[in-house]
């Protein structure tokens, strides 16, 4: 194949557009998983702990933390989390917990989740969930490991 000036040209400008497309081009994926700014889908976290069942948030008693807003049922559950977040926030951001343990980030739902060592751990499903369920303590090691550097991914 001869190279022209022509094709020296079209390479030149698709070089630069092509970088562009790079994964270090793309937004780092949000520190909490959230939804339109809401964090982990309007559930209240504190909830898991104090009523052990997903409970829904209420949109207007709610809690700014890690750049998502923070959705719960109750006035108290809100105060309880406003004075120590670490302590009801959910692992990894409230990414799937599984998936995270597997070197990427899943969305999850208000059903799967697990308290482990009196953390809260989300998942993508409950299928899901019962997988992390046969060997939380290794996939807690690798989460762990993973996790916040499957935010750049």
């Amino acid at each position: 194949m001869q190279i022209t000036r022509r094709h020296m040209l079209s390479l030149a400008i698709a070089t630069p557009a092509a970088a562009a497309f790079t994964p270090a081009a793309f937004a780092a994926t949000p520190q909490v998983y959230a939804n339109d700014g809401i964090a982990v889908d309007g559930s209240d976290v504190v909830a898991y702990f104090t009523q052990s069942q997903p409970v829904a948030g209420n949109p207007d008693i709610t809690f700014d933390y890690m750049g998502a807003t923070w959705q719960f049922s109750s006035i108290e559950n809100r105060d309880l989390f406003a004075a120590d977040p670490a302590a009801y926030a959910p692992q990894y951001g409230g990414y799937c917990a599984y998936a995270v343990s597997q070197g990427y980030t899943a969305s999850t739902v208000p059903e799967a989740w697990s308290i482990v060592d009196d953390k809260l751990y989300l998942n993508y499903s409950r299928r899901i969930r019962r997988r992390w369920e046969r060997d939380p303590e290794g996939y807690i090691a690798a989460g762990d490991a993973n996790w916040p550097s499957v935010l750049a991914a």
